[in-house]
């Protein structure tokens, strides 16, 4: 394969992350530019900023992780929610109030705002915990991708504050690593830029330092504050800046299939985070392409690239509200039409990553059926290469033996009659059949698939197989 910069993947699908936060495309590139070039002013050491430029990119991978819980809390969207916290300074008690009383209940009446506040009682330990999930899990994604421990440790530390009222840990001054110090000022400038212009991040900046963020810190930031031609693109938040140049040049991080492998694993991660309905989803669905394909008798190539397509097919959730992915109930036609779009945004998304591009279709296909009854696209059994048949084969075998907001899970046999029924008009029925013969003659997948779903901390147990 060609080489490819990781950075270049991880810039790309950035894009995933900033629309989870609520954030338009490019915040994290943008925070990145800003990040690096307060480093450069500050005179951070050269052997750190590889290191501080992976973390600023990755800094929202633990976003998903709390998601559902800020929405099932608030009653709220969670992109919404999170938007909102990204302009607020939170660490302090009225102000965090008055964040919680206006994103909770939107469009409840004022008794319904007054119990649901009555209902999140102890706020700094709610914050504490949202927070804490968002940042582990964000450090454990950078450790997937065997990025150092000072990128892990500046992830972690992404939210603790100079005066030691952050979140998760309340570290406090030199205790929290400077690499995370610089991500925290980076990515509030970034907000404050995009909405209200560089003066109004400076202001900003000025008004916290020395309570959230570190005083040299922002003097460097104050150092490059009449740097109109830095400053002029980040004010536009349609503007996104290219990163590649930030990275340092003696450093530069390449991926081999190996690494291509665990970026496609570590972001199924956070996919999957997004919903507790959706746990091992992704590796559950990629697994099951995979086992197909070789029955197919698909080249190693190919089953690698559905793999990847599998653990990716669903990245395009995290633009969607965590209401209507765990909604019990039946959706809404509105509700519905936005459940829909996660494909579009699949294709959106991975078009942007180069070494996936060819996978974007195939991955985004994953709700087209043979009679052109799927969506988004509508197309039918003669745009729908082998590869997207799979895969959609996998996705609703997955779907239907894992358990649902709206149901439980099904047994095998029962999945597979309904998988039978669609053979031929919905689904491809070599795609069925394969899938047969993997969960019937191979005792190899079932292993597999075994290790596969159970490396994921706290997900369903496979027990979803025929004995």
């Amino acid at each position: 394969m060609e080489e490819v910069r990781l950075s270049n993947i991880i810039s790309a699908l950035s894009y995933a992350l900033d629309v989870t936060e609520g954030q338009p495309a490019g915040h994290a590139a943008r925070s990145c530019a800003i990040g690096m070039k307060v480093a450069a002013v500050a005179g951070v050491p050269e052997e750190d900023l590889s290191s501080l430029y992976y973390a600023l990119l990755l800094k929202d991978a633990g976003c998903s992780a709390n998601a559902s819980r800020l929405s099932s809390l608030f009653n709220a969207d969670d992109q919404a929610a999170k938007a909102a916290m990204k302009r607020v300074d939170w660490s302090r008690s009225g102000t965090l109030a008055l964040y919680t009383w206006r994103s909770i209940e939107p469009g409840g009446s004022p008794l319904a705002k007054v119990r649901r506040m009555r209902a999140i009682t102890q706020e700094d330990e709610v914050t504490r915990e949202s927070i804490g999930m968002r940042c582990e899990r964000g450090a454990e994604i950078a450790r997937m991708l065997e990025l150092p421990e000072p990128t892990q440790d500046a992830i972690r530390a992404l939210d603790e504050h100079w005066d030691g009222s952050g979140h998760p840990l309340g570290l406090r001054g030199e205790a929290i690593p400077l690499l995370g110090r610089i991500l925290c000022l980076a990515q509030s400038v970034e907000v404050f830029a995009r909405t209200m212009g560089a003066r109004g991040a400076y202001g900003m900046a000025i008004k916290r330092r020395g309570r959230w963020f570190d005083p040299a810190l922002v003097d460097a930031l104050l150092g490059f504050r009449d740097d109109a031609a830095f400053w002029g693109p980040l004010e536009d938040p349609r503007a996104i800046p290219p990163v590649a140049g930030w990275e340092p040049r003696d450093r530069v991080l390449h991926a081999d299939d190996d690494q291509l492998d665990r970026v496609a694993e570590a972001f199924a991660r956070v996919i999957d985070a997004k919903s507790p309905y959706t746990a091992s989803h992704s590796a559950g669905v990629a697994t099951y392409a995979q086992a197909i394909a070789a029955a197919m008798g698909m080249d190693a190539v190919q089953q690698r690239d559905l793999r990847r397509a599998g653990m990716l097919h669903d990245i395009g959730k995290l633009a969607i509200s965590s209401r209507i992915l765990d909604k019990p109930g039946k959706l809404t036609d509105e509700e519905y039409a936005a459940m829909k779009e996660h494909t579009r945004f699949t294709l959106q998304i991975l078009e942007r990553v180069r070494c996936f591009r060819h996978l974007a279709g195939i991955a985004a296909s994953h709700h087209e059926r043979l009679d052109g009854s799927g969506y988004h696209r509508g197309l039918a059994a003669f745009d729908l290469p082998r590869p997207a048949r799979i895969l959609a084969v996998a996705d609703v075998f997955d779907a239907l033996t894992a358990d649902r907001p709206y149901r439980a899970a099904m047994p095998v046999d029962e999945a597979l009659s309904i998988v039978r029924k669609d053979a031929g008009r919905a689904l491809c029925p070599a795609a069925v059949a394969g899938l047969e013969a993997s969960l019937a003659g191979e005792p190899g997948f079932t292993a597999t698939l075994a290790d596969t779903l159970g490396d994921h901390e706290g997900l369903r147990p496979p027990v979803r197989r025929p004995a």
